[in-house]
């Protein structure tokens, strides 16, 4: 390509509503930025076919050379599933982005048990994970980064509930996208440092059909939606960029 941008393949699907997913390949251009151009058949509900091209730019386009993004549409429709991380139980949530709507798909939370030695947890929640996922089949993964200062032990079972989430979502070949806890906050009630029940108090109301019996469920739910919004804003940019 002139200017010595390397050329980068993407090939992708789409499924059901509109959803396409693409991987993204090639060499990226001197300095770490790269060309892309990113074609697609119409989907559902009457979506054109699309091309984008453009620099990358940080947190927009993948600067490296192999990387996965998730594309939605702007009137298509993304299934994005949140995880909140720990030992003793991790919180889990489906939502889907439908144009600038959002839908509750499903929550919950998985339980160890504290007499069991740390393999066996960290096995039955990778079980478990990886039951959810298949079954929700999403297409990108939130998940939500874990701060603990005060207590390294508790910070390192932490660190291992939240490797098994990620190695989950990874096996699954899905994109991840993770946030640290006030990002979370402040994109879904606007305060960066809001409380739990402010939290809660927000999913429901941008979530009304979402029943959940536990605060890690919410904290799932949220971290999902802060990636809903985010994408939602990448799906303009990329819009404008084509336009």
């Amino acid at each position: 390509m002139p200017g010595g941008v390397a050329a980068n393949r993407i090939t992708g699907r789409f499924v059901p509503g509109g959803v396409a997913a693409y991987r993204i390949t090639g060499r990226s251009a001197p300095g770490g930025v790269a060309a892309y151009r990113i074609t697609g058949r119409s989907a559902p509900g009457g979506v054109a076919a699309y091309r984008i091209t453009g620099r990358s730019a940080p947190g927009i386009w993948p600067s490296r050379g192999l990387g996965v993004t998730p594309f939605a549409m702007v009137s298509g429709t993304i299934r994005i599933i949140g995880f909140d991380p720990g030992l003793t139980r991790t919180g889990w949530g489906v939502i889907e982005a439908v144009g600038v709507k959002l839908v509750h798909i499903a929550n919950g939370a998985i339980a160890t048990t504290a007499s069991e030695t740390l393999g066996v947890r960290l096995a039955t929640l990778h079980d478990e994970l990886c039951a959810i996922l298949k079954t929700y089949a999403p297409d990108t993964v939130a998940v939500e980064q874990v701060f603990v200062a005060k207590n390294p032990s508790a910070a390192l079972k932490l660190g291992h509930a939240r490797a098994i989430a990620l190695l989950a979502a990874a096996q699954a070949g899905l994109p991840i996208a993770e946030y640290a806890p006030n990002h979370i906050k402040k994109s879904v009630v606007g305060v960066g440092h809001a409380g739990k029940e402010q939290v809660q108090a927000m999913v429901r109301r941008l979530l009304p059909t979402a029943q959940f019996k536990s605060a890690d469920a919410a904290d799932a739910l949220a971290c999902a939606i802060a990636h809903a919004h985010l994408a939602r804003t990448n799906a303009r940019i990329a819009a404008a960029l084509a336009s």
